[in-house]
Formats: structure tokens, sequence, C-alpha cells
């Protein structure tokens, strides 16, 4: 069974910073292109960034380059998300999610391409 568990959000003031975590498990995790998403209140489902199964290779939404890093340790089945000079905008509920990799031109920026998700963690950026 499949289990993506998300950790690390809370309430921060604009232009602090949030470290996120996902733990995986019940998959090969060294396989698998691992994504963060964002979902605002009242919003759709939103790609933040992804990160290849090596994690030589890394894409970012225009709103979270230069100010959001993905990260990934494979011995330790966990990607990270760290962000930096975080905005209201940035409040969202932030997931994890994974898919098997394979070979092809682009990212996968939809939602609906990954079919393992976490439950999501919290993220509140007050002004």
């Amino acid at each position: 069974q499949v289990q993506l568990v998300e950790s690390g959000g809370g309430l921060v003031q604009a232009g602090g910073s949030l470290r996120l975590s996902c733990a995986a498990s019940g998959l090969t995790f060294t396989s698998c292109t691992m994504g963060w998403f964002r979902q605002a209140p009242g919003k759709e489902r939103e790609f933040v960034t992804a990160i290849s199964p090596g994690g030589g290779s890394t894409y970012y939404s225009d709103s979270a380059k230069g100010r959001f890093t993905i990260s990934r340790d494979n011995a330790k089945n966990t990607v990270s998300l760290q962000m930096n000079v975080l905005k209201p905008e940035d409040t969202a509920v932030y997931y994890c999610a994974a898919r098997y990799f394979q070979a092809r031109e682009g990212w996968w920026l939809n939602g609906n391409e990954y079919p393992y998700w976490g439950q999501g963690t919290r993220v509140t950026v007050s002004s």
C-alpha cells in the first residue's frame, strides 16, 4: 500500500520560510518522479514543482521559481520543499504526489498524471 505523508506546514508571516517534507512508503521511491502541488481556498489544484527519480532534474512553476527548492533523499524515501520569501498568495494545502518515471518529453504538470497522493499539509502565510 502506497503512503505519502506530508509534514511541516503551519502559519508563517510573509517573507518567512517553511520546509515541507513528504515520507513515502509502499513504492519503489527511486523509480518515481515526485511532485508538489497546492490548492488554495476556492481555487483549483496547481502544480508547484517536481523532481526526477535520481534528483538530478527539477522543474518549477513560475510562482515557485527562485523562492522554492525541491530536493529528495533516496536513502530515506523523502522529498522536501524548502519555501522562502513566502507570500500570502502561497497560502494553500500542499500535496506531495508520486508517479513512476516514464521517459517522455517534458514534465508531468497535471495532477491527474500522478496516481499517488498524500493527505496534504496546510500552509498559511499572513500579511
